[in-house]
This record gives structure tokens, sequence and C-alpha cells, in this order.
């Protein structure tokens, strides 16, 4: 029987005293690190101490992460209060959000551009639609900096920037090491990963640094026997997709970086990085059906694969040190998922007119109702260029500066075919039988930046931080979206389509005369001009130039800011204040009669402190108040159809607070967020300028309702002992814990009621293992009590809130690690 969060809550703190109380196996317990006081980081791009650094910023160092057996997206996220995510819980597919700047729905290929940056080092890795999942191993620290970072990390950083920094290869000597561990899943299968790292010298001036991994997650979901009947068609069942744990995922990759120094100031550093992901199932469950269950008619996979190859280059001009960082990735997912919600939410609709058979026109080439589910055939081909130079004065200095150069260019191939089973040819996409719609997009962002910061100490204990970062951003899409359109007649024969819809689809799509179809459908002679877009029939998103296509584009310029004053009353004790600007650019709805969305933008006013209190003992915290402009914000609109707009404005308060101790042989690390966002004034069912939603009789949700998403309060803790039990020996025990309070999964309140909330939740995670000189083995469980946190909740479609889908965290989870260095 699973257990209330506030049985977790005390069983930990339980655990917590027991450990806290342990007796000692030995007169002299060590610290697991001894350097633990001291955790360097370089979110000022810059390596300074954490101590020092005047932001809201938390790291995971490498033993940290490992001893918290951290290895994916899921993993750090729980360990970052600020860090909240949405979406299906397939990997690779979460939007993530920090300090509640969420609006929810913001995964769309074609939709907003991300509000948090995630950088791989020294390059952006930060992608639409869904975040690169990067396997966590052989890592130096994983860096959240919360708030605005845009005078430094730019566009996708407005309201945070995730940092994972790897080890990089050292001349130092030759290291290496092999992990191992199985692990059985509480109402599932077996799985287990296997990692290992190899950093060689290559003569006193070069080394090469390898690592890769295999990792097969066991699924805990069962596709379990069920029927959907349609009014007009009968019933069907899905017997031949019935499978326990079906949602089960590998994945495979690796990373190599060779380090050259080719003087005593100049380094040169490529490196590559390979994944694939390989996912089946779905990783959410139907409440309506039971407990970790679902009833699904077709096949469901995600395949993700992505390579990066990066430079860096670092060296010093004079005492002034420079670098530049350039990458290009390319990213290739291809999935497909059952669309039957669709289908029944629709039938159900259209129910009083007899169904789908009765009111639409899904029918084969004799013109019989057929069988209407869907599945969806999807895939993208994301690329990414990016460049960045900067200088940096000397850090010795009273005056120092940080400024440079930034481009990036990325690029998405967009396509996804909704097909119905032996679809006549006359009611499908054109020259697509069997495709019911058919998206297919080629989109382009293009961002241009230059950037600086000035630091001055005024005093010995007083210093002010000034940085500006000019911004210009060039967006483009172009291609096709939308149901066919029957060729008879010139284009005006019925049935136009399976929806019947003489409106959506090829109905747009530009003539060779420049015209749209729709007006001059059944002239006779009357042509399509030529696709933009392989593998589309014709182009209806883009702009007649004349004699062709050209894209439709947002183009935009501005500047972002940060102003930081920061007093030491000691070297262990410094307060600072902020104010500080994100944006976010706006961009292309493709319908054409959605007006484009604008620039939404965050100021941020902080005030924070950094303390060593004790030796070992570290309290870091900031207090913040953030003004959000015209949030954008997604949804399905009509036929599903995803709309980008701008909202209302919206007011976040919060606190962060972080703290440390490690003293002895006992480490203790909490970690807690509470974040109060609500909306300002009135969300309009239509565009309002004025917020009063025609005087209130089209009020979507009023101001002072909550952004969705982030928990009011998130919070995490870990307490570690370790002794020495013998030469070379040491034995340890761990316990942590996770809770966040409730959420809604979208901004509407109509909307938020038909999802149901994210009820709070809390986790407990222990582990219990010894240290034999190089050789380590551990016994762990990954939530204790088999808590059903949600993490998230969505539909498959606007109308589909039939069938409310909940993403749970894995359930229990034992296993055995084992490690060697060598």
């Amino acid at each position: 029987m699973r257990t209330s969060y506030r049985r977790a809550t005390f069983a930990a703190l339980f655990a917590s005293t027991a450990l806290i109380s342990a007796p000692a196996f030995a007169q002299e317990a060590a610290a697991d690190d001894e350097n633990a006081d001291e955790i360097v980081v370089t979110a000022q791009k810059r390596s300074e101490s954490l101590q020092n650094v005047p932001i809201s910023i938390q790291a995971l160092g490498t033993q940290k992460l490992e001893q918290l057996n951290i290895s994916n997206f899921n993993n750090y996220a729980q360990q970052l209060p600020s860090v909240s995510f949405q979406g299906s819980g397939t990997p690779g597919v979460n939007v993530i959000y920090m300090r509640g700047v969420a609006s929810g729905g913001d995964g769309n290929h074609s939709g907003s551009l991300p509000s948090v940056g995630v950088y791989l080092d020294e390059q952006p890795v930060t992608t639409i639609g869904g975040n690169l999942d990067v396997h966590i191993y052989d890592v130096a620290r994983i860096e959240s900096l919360s708030g605005p970072q845009g005078t430094l990390y730019g566009a996708s950083s407005q309201a945070g920037t995730i940092r994972i920094i790897t080890n990089k290869p050292s001349t130092s000597g030759f290291e290496g090491g092999m992990d191992a561990e199985i692990n059985s899943v509480a109402h599932g299968k077996v799985g287990g990963k296997l990692e290992g790292y190899v950093n060689a010298p290559l003569g006193g001036s070069a080394a090469l640094r390898v690592s890769g991994f295999y990792q097969r997650d066991a699924g805990y979901i069962d596709n379990v026997a069920g029927t959907r009947c349609f009014l007009g068609t009968g019933c069907v069942n899905n017997n031949a997709f019935v499978e326990q744990n079906y949602n089960d995922t590998e994945s495979y990759g690796g990373r190599a970086a060779l380090g050259i120094n080719l003087d005593d100031n100049w380094t040169v550093t490529p490196s590559v990085l390979y994944q694939n992901t390989k996912s089946n199932g779905m990783y959410a469950f139907d409440p309506s059906v039971g407990d970790l269950q679902v009833q699904h008619f077709f096949p469901e996979f995600r395949t993700d694969k992505f390579v990066q190859a990066a430079l860096t280059i670092e060296g010093k001009v004079g005492n002034w040190d420079l670098t530049y960082a350039g990458a290009y990735l390319d990213r290739k997912t291809f999935s497909s998922s059952d669309y039957t919600d669709y289908s029944e939410a629709y039938d159900q609709l259209y129910s009083y007119y007899g169904g789908i058979a009765g009111y639409l026109y899904v029918w084969d080439q004799f013109g019989n109702d057929i069988d209407p589910r869907q599945k969806v055939i999807g895939s993208d081909h994301f690329k990414k260029f990016s460049q960045e130079l900067r200088i940096a004065s000397p850090s010795d200095k009273p005056f120092r500066i940080v400024a440079g150069a930034f481009y990036q260019y990325q690029s998405n191939d967009i396509h996804q075919d909704y097909q119905v089973a032996n679809l006549g040819p006359l009611v499908s996409v054109n020259g697509l039988p069997g495709t019911l719609w058919l998206t297919q997009q080629h989109r382009i962002d293009k961002d241009y930046a230059l950037f600086g910061e000035a630091t001055f100490d005024v005093t010995e204990q007083f210093t002010l931080t000034a940085g500006v970062r000019g911004y210009k951003y060039d967006n483009s899409l172009i291609g096709f979206f939308g149901f066919g359109r029957n060729p008879g007649n010139w284009f005006s024969d019925g049935p136009y389509n399976a929806a019947g819809s003489s409106r959506t689809g090829v109905a747009g799509c530009f003539t060779t005369t420049g015209s749209r179809l729709r007006p001059v459908a059944g002239t006779p002679g009357v042509t399509l001009a030529p696709a933009a877009v392989d593998g589309s029939p014709c182009t209806n998103l883009g702009v007649w130039n004349g004699s062709g296509v050209d894209p439709v584009r947002a183009k935009g310029d501005g500047l972002t800011w940060r102003f930081n004053a920061t007093y030491k009353f000691s070297p262990s004790v410094m307060v600072y204040s902020t104010i500080s600007k994100g944006f976010r650019p706006g961009g292309i709805n493709r319908r054409a009669d959605v007006a484009p969305y604008g620039v939404d933008t965050l100021i941020n006013y902080e005030t924070g402190w950094k303390t060593t209190l004790a030796p070992g003992l570290r309290f870091n915290g900031a207090i913040y108040q953030q003004d959000w402009k015209k949030f954008q914000f997604s949804y399905l609109g009509a036929n599903s159809f995803t709309e980008i707009h701008n909202g209302p404005d919206a007011r976040i308060r919060g606190i962060d607070v972080d703290l440390a101790y490690n003293r002895g042989g006992f480490s203790l690390n909490l970690a807690a967020a509470y974040t109060d966002a609500k909306m300002t004034k009135n969300l309009c069912e239509t565009d309002d300028p004025t917020y009063q939603c025609n005087g209130g009789t089209e009020i979507v949700s009023p101001a002072g309702t909550r952004l969705p998403v982030t928990p009011k309060f998130k919070l995490s803790g870990t307490a570690r002992y370790s002794a020495n039990v013998g030469d070379n020996t040491k034995a340890y025990g761990q316990v942590n814990v996770a809770y966040q309070s409730s959420a809604t999964g979208d901004v509407r309140l109509a909307e938020a009621t038909a999802l149901g909330r994210l009820p709070e939740f809390a986790t407990v995670n222990l582990a219990f293992g010894v240290d034999l000189s190089k050789l380590n083995l551990e016994l762990f469980v990954s939530n204790l009590f088999d808590e059903r946190g949600q993490i998230s909740r969505y539909v498959s479609c606007g109308q589909c809130y039939q069938r409310p889908y909940v993403v749970p965290i894995q359930p229990r989870t034992i296993g055995m690690r084992v490690g060697y260095d060598f």
C-alpha cells in the first residue's frame, strides 16, 4: 500500500537522525571530500568560488552526482528546488522552467523558444520541443543559475540557465573507472547500466579522455486489454498490443575530448558527444483504467539520436584571457504514438449527428465509413550551430571586464503525419493516401549578440557590476499544415477531405498565380505552386514573393541588462542586490488568422547572501520578485491546433535557500524554494490589450490566478555519514528526501480543473555501502515507500479531457551498484 507524503517525510527525518547519531567505527572519521568547503564554478564565465559569486546558484559536484546516483535530467531536477518541468515523461521531451516562469504547454516544435537555457560546457544545447537529456557520467558538476542570465547567456536564459560541466582531459596521469548497476522496479522489470571512462596522457602536452555508457531502464506501465466503440463503425480492441511493463528505455553513447596544451598559455580542446535513446510505450498512466495502466491501440516508440562536435580554445593575449567556443549539434527524433483519444473525443462531441461517421467523411476509397482511429508518425531533425568569442581582463585587478560576441543558427525539419488506416485518397492529404493531417515545415531561428559586463571593486568590501547584451533575432517558418483537398473538378468537388474542412490545409496553399487555392477553387487550369518543403503537397505557410513562397518571419532586437552591488562584511559573509532583465523572442503562429506573438520580458529584483558560518557550514539564499510582462503561452486551440499568444502580466515572489554542512564524516545538504507566481491581470478568451475581457464576460482566468506547473514549495535534503572500519575501508549510509507541494497543469482555469491538480508528494531514497580502496559496493532503494508522485498531467488533444494522463515518478526501485577506479 502506498503511504502518504507525511509518513515518507517522517521516515526520512527518522533515518536522518539515525545517521547523525550512528556510532563511529574508528577513532578518526574523515570527510568524504577534503575540499568539500570549496566549490569552484564558472557561472560568470570565470573560475570562482561559489561563495564569491553574487548569483543564486546551486551546484551539484562530481561526488554529489555519484552519491545521489544521478544519470539523467529527472534525477538532477528533483534535487534543484528552483527547477520544474512539464512533459509526457518520455526521455528528451521535457520543457524546463525555473522560479515559476511557466505558463504551460510550451513543448510544441513550432512554439515558443525555451525560457531556460541549457549548456554543455561552453556550448548551448537548448532545443525547442524538449530538452536534450544528456546522460550524466564523468561530469564535474551541474550548475543551476536562477533568474535572468541574458547578459552572458542570451535569449533562452530568460528565467535561468542549467550548465553541465564535464571532466576535462588531464596530463597529470592515467586514470579510469568503471561502474555497474542492476536494479528492480516495483510493478515492473529489471534494469541496469554500465559506465566507464579513461583519461590517458599523450606525452606531456596532450591528453585524451573517453567515457561511455549503456543503460536499460525497466518498464512499469502496463498496456492492458480494452475496447473503443465508435458510432456507426462498431468496436475495436487492442489485443495485438497488450503488454506488461511496456515503457522500457534503452540508451547508449559516449564522449571523447582531446586536450592539447600548445604552450603554457594556450589550450585547444576538441570534443564529440554521441547518444542514442530508444523509448518504448508511454511513461504516463490513465487513472480511469487503473494504476500504472493504459489502453492503447497502436505501436508506441520514440528514438532520439544526437551528436555534438565542439571546439574550445583558451589562451592569453598579454594578461587577458581569450576564449572561443564553437559547436555543431545534430539531433534526429522519430516516433510513433497512439492518437485514439482524439477519435474517441470527437466521436462523443459529434454524437448528436451520429458520431464521426455521421458528421465527417472518414471513408475508404469506395466511400464506406471506416475505423476512425489515428496514429501519429513524427520526426524532427534539429541542427544548431553556435559560436562565441569572448575576452576577460585579469581577475586579480579591481576593475574587471568580460566582453564578447555570440552567433547561433538553429533549424528544424518538422514532420507530423496523422494516419488513418484505409483512408481513401480523395479525402486524404493530396499524394499521401491514409494521411488525414500533415505538418511538414522548416523552421530557422538565428540569434546575434554583443555582450559585456564590467565589475569594479569600489573598496575591498564593496563591488559594483553592470552588464548589457545587445541582441538581434531573425526567426522564420515555412511549409505546410492541415488537411488535403479533393482534386476533382479543379479542387471544387466534395467532400473536400475527411474533416470536410474548406479552409485548413491544401485550401490555403498558394497557386502558381500567387492566389490562395480556396477563392479560386473550381477555376479551370488552377494549379498549385510547387511545395517549398519536400514531402508536402504544397505550401500554405509562407509569403508570396511574386514568383514563389518565402518564409514567414519574425524579427527583432533590443537590450538586456544586469546591475549588481555586492558587500562583503567579512571573507565569509557576503550580501548582494541585483536587478536584471531577461527576454524571449517573439514568433509566428502557423494559422493565418492567428496573429504573431511578441517578445515577453522578465525583470528580476533580487537580494541574496552567501555565508560560511563555521568550518564546513555554508548557508546561502536569495529573496526575489520577478515581473513577467505579456508572457507567452501555448494551448491546443480549434482542431487541437497549437496557438501561441501573449497573455497578461504576472508577478513572481520567492525565496531560495541552500544549507550545507560537512565535517567529521557527516554531511548534510538542504535546498528549498518558495515560489508565489500569480497573474496580475485577467487572461481573456480573445486578445484584449485592456485585459477587461469584454466587460468580464470572456475571462479565462482572473487576476490572481496562480501560474501552472511550479509548486509553491519544493525542497530536497541529503544526510550522509561515513566512517573508517578498517585499513582503506570506509562504510557509509545516506538518506535523501525530496518534497514538492501541489500545482496545476494549465494556466486556464476550466482546463486546469478538467486536467486535475498535481498533488503534493514526498520521496525517500536510501543508500548503504562500503569503499574498499579502489572498489565501491552499494545497495540502494529509490522511492522507498513507492509513492505515486505526479510530475505532470496532460491530454492528447484539445478535446481529450475525457482521458487525462498522469506522469508518475518511477516506482520503488531496489538495486546494487559496483564501482572500480584504476
